[in-house]
Parts: structure tokens; C-alpha cells; sequence
């Protein structure tokens, strides 16, 4: 007696399908489960036996083998336990094999038989549907989350015998869905009408959100900094449908997904603590899954007193800041994690926390001074975009009754630089400004006589890098974008030089 049915897993952020072989045969009753299975996998054979006999079927007193193929990808999760259950009904003759034929199947069981949600069923339903599957048998509580898939045919069930009955007869579970909802990972209520002052920060994150650019906030405690950073989110344009399910098959993946969510739609905002490690920072571990990096996927990055971080932590961060991707290499397979980011990050100016104060006297060496600075290494600097000062607020600015220009003003004006940028690269897989390439930037970035001059006199005093000469390049054509320029005038490339590197700050 044999059944087979088709399931999934995720490998990177993709789907991938499994199919699931169930053989029945006599001899002494046993249940061997192959395939490369890892540890959540193979007790998936005591919560199907359990859930087969709760549910009110027999379990076979037989020889029971299950393959997972192909054997040389490791399974994980526990959404193979109801396809497993229903290949082994389907083997004992509940129904004809011929049900389980073009269809998908996954969901993880309880011990009564009712079936749980499992991670990354967005992915599993796209797999499904580019391999023009006739239904998707899946938990009911993922409904949701599937459901923004078109082209193929959901059935949410939350028990087995539901389950048995759609494969026996066809029906399909009458029950009441979860409401479809657009989930947000923003924290609602920032706004940068809360701010007051720091007019030159405000408007480097402006040009940071308008072309996706790196930027790092230097000034003393109580200045606003961390306030600065946790608005930026609220400027940034919505997703775009491509971007928002790239986003959502990463957190579905990772288990963030908020419960009932369908599709994110903000742009994601990470802010892990300085003691996160390599692995918790850019992913991976035993059985590889996302960091913080492609969590802040299509969103920010933000990392609050940033040479508190370890050095090793922040080196990982070089190959995604440049390639926008992140490859984790293991013995059996190499996976592939998207970490296209925006980087803000902030920092005191020195480690009492008032170097350059006017009001309070810095009490640190030259020498702690050197070594606090010299914990953000060369490399990683010249990949940020802007080192923009936030002082600290003078009592009029403080007390100042007028509100600031709030965030939807801000966001009007960085949505329409990013349709400009679109518009331009039209037919590239790019989003914004900071991810041009060299082909990109002699293409769109050319330079009057006038900036060509400037530029040349920016490149002798300030020693800038290649890397530097291109970065300062996107940040003047994002300039240019807000201006409503098709050219990059002097005056864009001028205020793109002024927003000076970390090491002018102390000159």
C-alpha cells in the first residue's frame, strides 16, 4: 500500500516542494521516517500517531515507512505532520490516491488532531501556484497570510476530520475565516512634528529616506537622536506590492508575522541592542534563519550607540551595506537572504558625551577620545552616506510653541523623488538612488562644468575614496530629485559635501 503526497518547505526565503512517500507494509508495526529530517521533523511520528487515533481513525499496526524526497535537502518545521497523516489514511484506502494528485498540503498537528499554523506558508503558496497546483490544503489560521495569492485554490482547514472529509467527498469546511487584515510593523504616533529644532538633521534624513542613502547621527545624550531616528520610518513611501511580499515571506519565515496579518505594508524599522551578535545581526546558526539585516529588509536598519557594538558585529555589516544581499554558506547548502537596508546609526561624539559642548566640558583624553572613535572601522564608514551633528537644543528652540512640518508633508515630497527615480530606472532592479551601480551613475549623474570643478577641489582636500566619489554622486542626484532637477547643479553636489565624514567632526 502506497500514497504520495505533494508539501513544502522554505529554503532562503522561497518555497520549495516535497513530495511525501507513505509505503504500508506487513511485518512488525513500526514507523521509520527518511529523508534528511531534522529533529521537529521526526517527532512528527508521535503527533500523527496521536492525532490519527484522537481523531478517530485507526492507526496501522504495519511496517510504515516515510520518504521525504529529494533526500538530499534537509526538512525542517513541523508542516510536514498533516501531509504524513493523510498519506498514511490514504494508504489504508480513506480515499483514492488520485485526490491527492495536483495539490499541496501542509500543517502541523496537535495530539486531539486539530491543526496549528506553521511558518512561511506565504512562500509555500507562491511555490504552489507557479507550480499551477489545483488547491492548497493549509491551516486555517494561515489563511490570511495566503490569501493575498491569486490563481490558486486555498482550503483552510482546522482539524484532520475536516481535512479527510474535502479529500473523501470534495466539500469544503464551512468555518468562520479570520478577518483579512493589512498589518503594519511601524510604531504609529511618530511624527516629525514632535521635533523641534535640528533643522539640518531633519533635512539629511529627509535626503536619506528620498534615495535609500546611510546616514549617521553624532551628538551628545539628550540631543534627539534616537527621536530623529525612530521618525524616519514615517517619511519613508508605502511598500510596493513586489517589495511588500518580498517583506512578508521574510517575516513569515522568521515567525514575526503579527497574527491575522495579511500583507505588510509599512516599511520595517529594527532597532536590536548593542550586544546582539554576528549571527543575531546578519543570521544564520544551526538551522539558518533571518537577522536583523533582512528583517530591516526594503526598510531601516537603526543601531543606537553604535560604537558600543562590538567591532566583529560591525564588520558582518560591509557585504549587505554593498551587495544588498546576504549569503550564508553551510556544508550541505548555501542560502541566500535579501538585505537591501537603509543604515542609521548613532553615536555620542566622544565617551562622556560632550566633546565640542558649549554648555558642559568634555572630561576625556585625546587618546579615549581616538579610541572610542576608532571602534568603526575605515571600511565601514565610507559606506555611510552622511555624518550629520545634532547639538544640543538651545531653550528657545525647546520652548518654541510652533509645531514642526509634520511627517505627511515630508513623505509627499520623498514619495514623489522616489516615482522620479522609478520612472528612471525603469527596467532595472533598482528602487532608489543609493543602490546605482557605476553603469547607473555615468548615466544619470553627470556634472556641469561648474560641479566638475568643485568635485575635483572636494576629492584633493578631503582625501574622498572611489567609493566616496560615487557615494557623494547618488546623494547629489537624490538632491537633485527633491529640487524637481533633471540635472545635478552645483549647488545639489555643494550640500552633499558639507554633510561632513566622521573624522572632520573632530578637526
Amino acid at each position: 500500500m502506497f500514497a504520495k503526497v505533494t508539501s513544502g518547505t522554505v529554503v532562503g526565503i522561497d518555497g520549495f516542494p516535497v513530495e511525501v512517500e507513505v509505503d504500508l507494509s506487513p511485518g512488525l508495526p513500526s514507523f521509520d521516517l527518511v529523508g534528511l529530517p531534522d529533529l521537529a521533523v521526526k517527532e512528527a511520528k508521535e503527533r500523527v500517531r496521536a492525532a490519527i487515533k484522537n481523531a478517530g481513525y485507526t492507526f496501522p499496526g504495519h511496517r510504515i515507512v516515510v520518504n521525504l524526497a529529494p533526500a538530499d535537502l534537509r526538512k525542517e518545521g513541523s508542516g510536514f505532520d498533516l501531509p504524513i497523516a493523510l498519506g498514511i489514511l490514504c494508504a489504508q484506502g480513506f480515499y483514492g490516491p488520485e485526490t491527492l494528485e495536483g495539490g499541496m498540503i501542509i500543517g502541523e498537528l496537535a495530539l486531539d488532531g486539530s491543526i496549528r499554523t506553521v511558518r512561511g506558508i506565504l512562500s509555500m503558496t507562491l511555490a504552489a501556484c507557479q507550480r499551477k497546483k489545483d488547491y492548497l490544503l493549509l491551516p486555517a489560521g494561515n489563511y490570511p497570510e495566503a490569501c493575498v495569492v491569486k490563481g490558486i485554490n486555498l482550503i483552510p482547514v482546522r482539524h484532520l476530520e475536516e481535512a479527510v472529509t474535502f479529500l473523501q467527498k470534495g466539500t469544503v469546511p464551512q468555518i468562520t475565516l479570520p478577518k483579512r487584515e493589512a498589518a503594519t510593523v511601524r510604531e504609529e504616533g511618530e511624527d516629525f512634528a514632535d521635533v523641534k529644532g535640528q533643522e539640518t538633521a531633519k533635512r539629511a534624513l529627509e535626503i536619506a529616506a528620498a534615495g535609500g542613502h546611510n546616514i549617521l547621527l553624532v551628538g551628545p545624550p539628550g540631543s534627539g537622536k534616537t527621536m530623529l531616528a525612530r521618525r524616519l520610518p514615517s517619511i519613508l513611501p508605502e511598500l510596493s506590492q513586489e517589495e511588500a511580499l518580498e517583506l512578508t515571506k521574510i517575516y513569515s519565515i522568521a515567525g514575526q508575522l503579527p497574527p491575522g496579518a495579511s500583507l505588510l505594508r509599512w516599511r520595517p524599522f529594527r532597532n536590536p541592542h548593542h550586544t546582539t551578535t554576528k549571527v543575531g545581526l546578519i543570521g544564520g546558526g544551526a538551522y539558518p534563519r533571518p537577522g536583523e539585516v533582512t528583517l530591516a529588509h526594503h526598510g531601516v536598519l537603526f543601531l543606537d550607540e553604535f560604537p558600543e557594538f562590538h567591532r566583529e558585529v560591525l564588520e558582518v555589516l560591509r557585504q549587505p551595506l554593498e551587495d544588498g544581499k546576504v549569503t550564508i554558506a553551510r556544508t550541505t547548502l548555501s542560502l541566500v537572504y535579501p538585505s537591501r537596508f537603509m543604515l542609521v546609526a548613532a553615536m555620542n561624539p566622544c565617551p562622556c558625551g560632550f566633546y565640542r559642548d558649549p554648555q558642559q566640558a568634555c572630561v576625556c583624553t585625546p587618546t579615549q577620545i581616538r579610541r572610542y572613535t576608532s571602534r568603526i572601522s575605515g571600511p565601514l564608514l565610507d559606506r555611510i552616506d552622511f555624518t550629520v551633528e545634532t547639538p544640543r537644543l538651545q531653550y528657545e528652540e525647546m520652548a518654541a510653541p510652533a509645531a514642526a512640518e509634520p511627517s505627511r508633508q515630508i513623505r509627499a515630497r520623498v514619495t514623489a523623488a522616489r516615482r522620479r527615480q522609478e520612472e528612471r530606472f525603469q527596467g532595472k532592479s533598482l528602487y532608489c538612488n543609493a543602490h546605482m551601480g557605476p553603469q547607473e551613475i555615468k548615466a544619470f549623474c553627470a556634472l556641469d562644468r561648474e560641479g566638475r570643478r568643485l568635485m575635483v577641489s572636494a576629492v584633493r582636500n578631503y582625501g574622498i575614496t572611489a567609493r566616496g566619489y560615487h557615494r557623494l554622486l547618488r546623494v547629489a542626484r537624490t538632491i537633485a530629485d527633491l529640487s524637481g532637477k533633471e540635472l545635478i547643479e552645483a549647488a545639489h553636489l555643494a550640500e552633499a559635501i558639507q554633510y561632513r565624514r566622521l573624522e572632520n567632526l573632530y578637526s
